[in-house]
């Protein structure tokens, strides 16, 4: 699954349909109409413009009322990858960018509510540390912050949700604040749900609306991580469906 989601995303499915224009340059239009796909498409996912709409259809959760906190008996925070040996914080992995916002996220929730906290991620590539270990010493260390449940086995949204469950369904909890960004909630929350738990979403980092005028349209990388992030939110969730209909 993880190939072909890259050879599906930018930039290297933009690549492969250059390439195949190119063997295809003898029929002169079709190999002319891929190289033009592959380069425009590139050149149009890297703009604020088409980041911002692919992501806005991705972030249908407001952050939750305060009501909606109250009602909660625990926060789950899950994991959103890691950085491979980074020094400066001594722990030899530390929490990537993403994860660091959920931590962010999730300490401020937990300073408003008192709620006790679940960590959520494992070892995606077999690392010697477990994603969840690594956010716990940053809300211990960082944010001053204790975490209850450590769920270090999970590799996707999916084993997030399971395992994590039956943690919580051990501790008699059923009804879960769950932070993560805006992006990824909806799939979230569909799998948390499916394992028969009240979800309320507590997303974060949402998109920003694009410049006025020409400055929307011009491209930048930072657009297209953003547009890349986004379509493979798009391809998981359509993944997910997939994986709900068939028996």
């Amino acid at each position: 699954m993880t190939l072909l989601k890259i050879l599906l995303l930018p930039p290297t499915f933009n690549v492969l349909l250059v390439l195949l224009g190119l063997l295809l340059s003898p029929r002169r239009f079709l190999g002319a109409l891929l190289i033009m796909l592959g380069l425009f498409g590139l050149l149009l996912l890297a703009t604020p413009m088409a980041s911002h709409t692919l992501r806005q259809g991705l972030e249908p959760y407001p952050i939750p009322a305060r009501t909606q906190l109250e009602s909660s008996e625990a926060i789950v925070i899950l994991g959103g990858g890691r950085d491979y040996t980074a020094p400066e914080f001594g722990w030899g992995d530390a929490p990537a960018n993403p994860t660091w916002r959920r931590l962010a996220y999730g300490a401020h929730l937990h300073r408003q509510t008192e709620l006790p906290i679940l960590v959520s991620g494992g070892r995606v590539h077999g690392e010697e540390v477990a994603e969840a270990s690594l956010m716990a010493a940053a809300l211990r260390d960082v944010f001053d912050i204790p975490v209850r449940w450590l769920e270090g086995e999970s590799r996707s949204t999916a084993e997030n949700a399971r395992i994590s469950a039956e943690m919580l369904r051990a501790d008699g909890i059923g009804r879960v604040a769950l932070v993560s960004q805006t992006w990824h909630m909806p799939r979230a929350v569909a799998e948390f749900e499916a394992q028969g738990l009240a979800v309320v979403p507590a997303p974060t980092e949402f998109t920003s609306p694009p410049p006025e005028g020409l400055a929307a349209w011009l491209p930048r990388a930072y657009h297209l991580n953003q547009s890349t992030r986004a379509l493979n939110e798009w391809l998981g969730r359509a993944g997910q469906s997939l994986r709900h209909l068939l028996p």
